[in-house]
């Protein structure tokens, strides 16, 4: 199967680099809209057999365009939300973004049992994403895309694909609207193919690393 993770366009809560994972969460700023109306001309060359979003606005917002173009429903699907922040929602300061941050590159890592403060730990995180993985799986489709966040993308890249880790991810940002393409099953494991358009090696490198 073919896989196509998509960040959502962009928010005022990007824009102020604030730590924003409630649901349903805020819309696109008018950016994000562009970027959203783009992702069909982008993935023009893709078949594409189930479109998936999360249950944030931003997430669903993102998706609408592609679902009008090809003519798909929208499957919403909690497990694909962004990473809860629990006690460090809403802040901006460094403090707590990097904080955030680093225990997700932890669960890409593999510490798993690591908890976000007041929030979920990386088992909890990594299996209701793979839920997901699984539920599309079993449906047959040849191509799915899945309209997710960037941190909860990055790292469940990290952890599944045989190809990347989270020296990778921690190089590599996500931008909004930004296309991870793997290749795989939950059986066998996933090899990422490309991020934002940039072929990856075998040994997790990227042609514009």
């Amino acid at each position: 199967m073919r896989l196509l993770l998509i960040r959502h366009g962009q928010t005022a809560s990007n824009v102020e680099n604030r730590l924003d994972s409630a649901v349903p969460g805020p819309g696109l700023t008018v950016l994000g809209e562009e970027q959203a109306a783009a992702v069909p001309h982008h993935l023009a060359p893709e078949r594409i057999d189930v479109l998936y979003a999360s249950t944030q606005t931003r997430a669903q917002l993102t998706a609408a365009p592609l679902a009008r173009h090809r003519g798909l429903p929208v499957t919403i699907r909690a497990g694909l939300r962004e990473i809860y922040a629990g006690e460090l929602e809403g802040r901006t300061d460094t403090e707590a973004v990097t904080a955030y941050v680093r225990t997700t590159l932890a669960w890409a890592a593999g510490d798993v049992s690591l908890r976000m403060p007041g929030g979920e730990d990386g088992v909890e995180v990594l299996g209701r994403f793979d839920t997901v993985v699984t539920e599309v799986a079993a449906s047959g489709a040849t191509v799915a895309v899945l309209v997710s966040h960037g941190a909860m993308i990055r790292t469940w890249t990290a952890a599944r694909a045989r190809n990347l880790d989270a020296g990778f991810v921690a190089a590599h940002v996500l931008a909004n609207t930004g296309v991870v393409v793997l290749e795989g099953d939950p059986a066998d494991g996933w090899n990422a193919l490309t991020w934002e358009g940039a072929p990856v090696n075998p040994l997790g490198g990227s042609a514009r690393a």
